[in-house]
């Protein structure tokens, strides 16, 4: 393309943006060719000026990326915007192993990159991480989280179309003293490190978690997938991919996790609805848990799990029910097998597992249960629980008797 030509279609594509009211950050002088600090400087004074205000901030795309310490402050009615959506198995130079486009390369340890307040939005933006190691368990870097809420009360924040490489941890919105509402997560894109990819607490008007997939070979395209060692190193973690608790009627759908400890982790004080999800190599599936009868109850359905890492068989579960409430399974399918992926067992030990003493009940609907140890799909730990199977199958019985 002629010089010209394409100097007179950036000039359009500044024409439209600000039209639509966005300003690219390279007005403010942040630029590729700057140290992070400066980057951080300049993009926080342009948050700065807009706030009081309103308005969009265009991460113009180009090939190197934008260096920016971390410690950045989304202020009050900002929206950062790139040109992204989620870049599932990454971007790519033409020339080098290397992201490019509307793409933030952190590599600051000592604060979450950036932090967002009420009424803000990130969308279509990638962060590298590139001192972050893919092949060596020992050398992981655990930075802190890419985005994380507010010391304060956070409401009406959207994080759409983002794609994470080489994390820690993606997102944090665990409230403490404080509580959010309406957060909305979605098309979101990664594999942390630390296994947590979004954790969020006291959150009482409907979180969203929706369309979410995490792999770790999301940064393929660029050569940098992650060896076995290290996703052994995040199974043995401990810690889930999708962690809430303190929510009311949490809206889950569409997600994915692959090569981590837990899928799923519904706390003690949660309720809502889970479905069209697929936990791949995981050692625990779902865990649910809750504190009362009346609305500590999961409806979850349409989705597969393949619980078959960890230390032992007999830890091995795709759900884990304990606590006291309802748990509602329709149409879903426990099975197991090997990966090469990562250090696995080929099958899990059961299919569901009950915990504790306390009533709680579970009814399972339509789900199939293969690739399991244990002499029965169903360990019944809980001598006060209830659980109610109807029209599920094994690869043991066929269609078992309804109990």
């Amino acid at each position: 393309m002629k010089r010209h030509t394409l100097s007179a279609l950036l000039l359009l594509f500044s024409a439209l943006c600000w039209a639509q009211g966005m300003i690219s950050i390279q007005e403010y002088g942040v630029l590729p060719t700057n140290t992070p600090e400066q980057n951080r400087q300049c993009l926080q004074k342009a948050i700065d000026e807009m706030s009081p205000s309103g308005g969009a901030l265009y991460v113009t795309p180009c090939e190197e990326g934008y260096p920016v310490a971390s410690g950045l402050v989304l202020k009050r009615n900002v929206s950062l915007i790139g040109a992204h959506g989620p870049t599932g198995r990454g971007t790519a130079s033409t020339d080098r192993k290397h992201p490019v486009g509307s793409l933030f390369v952190i590599t600051d340890t000592l604060h979450a990159f950036i932090t967002v307040e009420s009424a803000t939005q990130i969308r279509g933006i990638q962060f590298w991480y590139p001192e972050q190691t893919h092949t060596d368990a020992d050398k992981i870097i655990p930075y802190k989280p890419t985005i994380r809420m507010a010391n304060k009360a956070v409401q009406g924040v959207t994080l759409s179309c983002l794609t994470f490489y080489g994390e820690y941890m993606a997102m944090d919105f665990r409230a403490g003293s404080n509580v959010c509402e309406q957060i909305l997560f979605e098309h979101c894109y990664g594999y942390p490190l630390s296994g947590q990819f979004i954790a969020i607490d006291k959150c009482y008007d409907i979180p969203r978690i929706l369309h979410c997939h995490v792999n770790p070979a999301n940064m393929r395209e660029f050569g940098r997938s992650f060896s076995r060692a290290v996703i052994d190193s995040v199974v043995g973690r401990k810690t889930f991919t999708y962690w809430i608790d303190h929510t009311d009627n949490a809206q889950l759908m569409d997600v994915f996790t692959f090569g981590v400890y837990g899928g799923i982790y519904l706390g003690d004080e949660t309720y809502g609805q889970l479905t069209n999800f697929n936990l791949d190599c995981v050692s625990i599936g779902i865990h649910k848990k809750g504190s009362n009868t009346k609305n500590r109850n999961w409806q979850i359905a349409q989705g597969s799990i393949i619980a078959n890492v960890g230390e032992r068989l007999e830890d091995i579960h795709p759900i884990l029910v304990e606590g006291i409430g309802h748990t509602a399974l329709t149409n879903v399918e426990c099975f197991s097998g090997g990966n090469g992926a990562l250090t696995d067992k080929g099958q899990s030990y059961d299919c569901l597992c009950v915990k504790g003493d306390k009533p709680l009940t579970v009814s399972l609907v339509g789900c199939r249960m293969q690739g399991y140890a244990a002499a029965d799909p169903i360990t019944l730990e809980n001598p006060n629980a209830q659980v109610r199977v109807i029209g599920c199958l094994t690869e043991k019985e066929g269609f078992i008797p309804d109990r």
